[in-house]
């Protein structure tokens, strides 16, 4: 016999409430006894994202601070006055290209706040440009306060970057962040400098917008491994990608001597992640947490986009923290053993890219509300979750009247949705075409993009090593050949591989896809040998080692092929202290001198390097 007591209704009653939302409030519990209630925990609500903005926000602005970081310390060797590829040249280019087109469709094709400057002093321009978003993403970063100026002000200035950064920004998650940022823009009130903006609650389209985004990364990601390199239907791709990844941190060393079945069990669960989670997003609200979770603890392992294209609707592509001291040469000892680090697999990253996982980790915050979030917030009266947890309360009460910014802003984030919306056309046929294209933007804002990652997995790696000579003669057969050693691609084999992640060298990435083609098509690795002959400065600080530091420039520079394997844990190479075994297969580009290089640095418009 059932008993119709209070003492079953309370339960029951507590059960309907939770099925059925919070439309009527709960009584307050009773205190306990020898616990002070104003220091007993705030229990927050389902449903509502405040602290999931700040934590977004967060997320958000870290991620621009390293990008500007980088921006800052590489934009002047790279892009600069005297750069490899100075951005001068390419905007002189459009504007003899568009001498019959506007102003606004010069900049509309290729929006950037450069066109406003004096080029006079290109550098000056970029460090300020970079400086100014270190500022903005530090004051985000350290407060959580954001208004859509300030999130329009770092999405514009990284825009501006890009667009005239040359290969140098051709990585796929360079339209990821801007696509990302520019739904930053739309979390925050337009003028309102608070991180719980009464008036202004976080927006379900926009969420749903940075829910759509992580939906088409890892998707497509999915997608384009199935249709792409075989392995990954065979599940052997994973025998291959810590070795050849462009630059491999220590961990990768570990992991690419990890046993066969530990291989596929990691291609399997890349295929569960991409293909199966993403789908958890629209089974509801604790779908959408499991969700989140998977793909935050999945970019702690791998992810690598190949680099977009370098204007809309471009399929081309090249063959695309803080920052810290890049590690020495390795001692003379004997290399640990492979099964005593495989164990740690889970807990670091395996490999140096950029702030890509960093950033993928911050759409899939969205799946989490302040239920979820709110044990990263300390508790308390006047804590942010007091504050939160009386406004729920407060949204539960009576309704209040509508505000003309509330229904303005509502209207804005409508427009937002169709936009998107619209914008996703192109993309989601992309994704269901069968000759699908990865990291593709199709507009000059980089608003909606496709996305996807390991299309194809290298089966061996090519290094490109730049040497140079003092010798009067090139081909002198004592000749002595010396060679230059990067930040953190492979080179000296006695080397350590480096741990730089999330800040990353751009010059780096690209010698990394400057081996898979030849020099013809990366004519700025000419630049570059040209002015190691010119011993330049701004040149020989994107490298880690000159071996011509205390001495005059060498007369001659090469380009030489390499083949690199790891060494075998307690193989002969390992006992000397060789994390990499390299074979030579052959000349990248002959030796050149600075004289040769003259006529075709005038015909590229390049300054020309001049000897120390």
């Amino acid at each position: 016999m059932r008993p119709d007591g209070p003492t079953m209704a309370a339960p029951e009653e507590s059960l309907r409430r939770r099925k059925t939302g919070y439309s009527h409030p709960e009584p307050e519990s009773p205190p306990v006894p020898g616990r002070d209630p104003a220091v007993s925990p705030a229990h927050l609500h389902a449903g509502t994202f405040w602290l999931t903005r700040i934590v977004l926000l967060k997320a958000l602005a870290f991620v621009y601070f390293v990008a500007f970081l980088v921006a800052f310390h590489q934009n002047k060797q790279l892009i600069g006055d005297r750069g490899l590829l100075p951005c001068r040249v390419l905007l002189n280019n459009f504007r003899q290209y568009f001498q019959d087109k506007t102003s606004w469709e010069v900049f509309s094709y290729m929006p950037t706040i450069l066109w406003l400057t004096d080029w006079s002093d290109m550098n000056s321009t970029l460090d300020s440009l970079a400086l100014l978003g270190l500022g903005i993403s530090s004051f985000v970063l350290i407060t959580g306060c954001a208004n859509m100026l300030l999130m329009a002000a770092l999405w514009g200035l990284y825009m501006s970057l890009v667009n005239v950064g040359h290969v140098w920004y051709s990585f796929g998650w360079e339209s990821q962040l801007l696509e990302t940022g520019f739904l930053g823009i739309f979390l925050c009130p337009l003028w309102t400098l608070s991180r719980l903006p009464q008036h202004t609650p976080t927006s379900r389209i926009v969420l749903w917008g940075f829910r759509w985004l992580i939906f088409r990364i890892m998707f497509g990601a999915g997608l384009i491994k199935i249709r792409g390199d075989r392995c990954w239907r065979d599940l052997t791709c994973m025998d291959f990608h810590y070795e050849t990844q462009p630059v491999p941190n220590p961990l990768a060393y570990y992991l690419h001597h990890s046993p066969w079945w530990f291989h596929r069990f990691e291609t399997l669960s890349t295929h569960f992640i991409e293909l199966l989670v993403p789908f958890f997003l629209f089974l509801g609200r604790r779908a959408c947490i499991i969700h989140g979770a998977l793909q935050i603890l999945f970019q702690s392992r791998l992810r690598e986009p190949r680099p977009g294209p370098a204007r809309p609707g471009s399929t081309s592509s090249a063959a695309d923290h803080y920052p810290c001291r890049v590690t020495g040469h390795a001692s003379r000892r004997r290399l640990p053993d492979a099964s005593a680090a495989t164990a740690r697999a889970i807990l670091i990253v395996s490999g140096n890219l950029s702030f890509l996982n960093w950033l993928t980790m911050v759409p899939s915050l969205a799946c989490f509300d302040d239920a979820t979030l709110g044990f990263l917030f300390p508790s308390g009266p006047g804590s942010l979750k007091d504050r939160v947890l009386q406004m729920q309360r407060e949204i539960r009460g009576a309704r209040p009247k509508p505000r003309f910014g509330s229904v303005v802003r509502r209207a804005a984030n409508v427009s937002l949705g169709i936009l998107l919306a619209w914008l996703s056309v192109p993309v989601v046929l992309n994704l269901l075409s069968p000759i699908q294209v990865m990291n593709t933007h199709f507009n000059s804002l980089h608003i909606v993009n496709t996305y996807g990652a390991f299309g194809s997995i290298s089966k061996e790696r090519t290094e490109v090593i730049l040497q140079g000579t003092a010798s009067p003669s090139a081909s002198a057969p004592d000749a002595v050949w010396e060679d230059y050693e990067f930040k953190c691609k492979p080179g000296d084999p006695s080397r350590r591989p480096c741990l730089i992640s999330p800040y990353h060298y751009r010059l780096d990435w690209l010698m990394w896809f400057a081996s898979f083609q030849t020099y013809e098509h990366n004519d700025w690795i000419l630049h570059l040998a040209g002015k190691l002959l010119a011993s330049d400065a701004e040149a020989l600080s994107l490298l880690a080692h000159n071996p011509f530091a205390s001495r005059p420039p060498p007369r001659w520079v090469r380009g030489e092929h390499y083949r690199y394997k790891f060494s075998r844990p307690g193989g002969r190479h390992a006992t000397e202290g060789k994390w990499w075994v390299r074979k030579r297969i052959g000349a990248y580009f002959p030796p050149l001198s600075l004289e040769e290089l003259r006529p075709y640095f005038r015909d590229r418009g390049w300054p020309l390097p001049q000897p120390l």
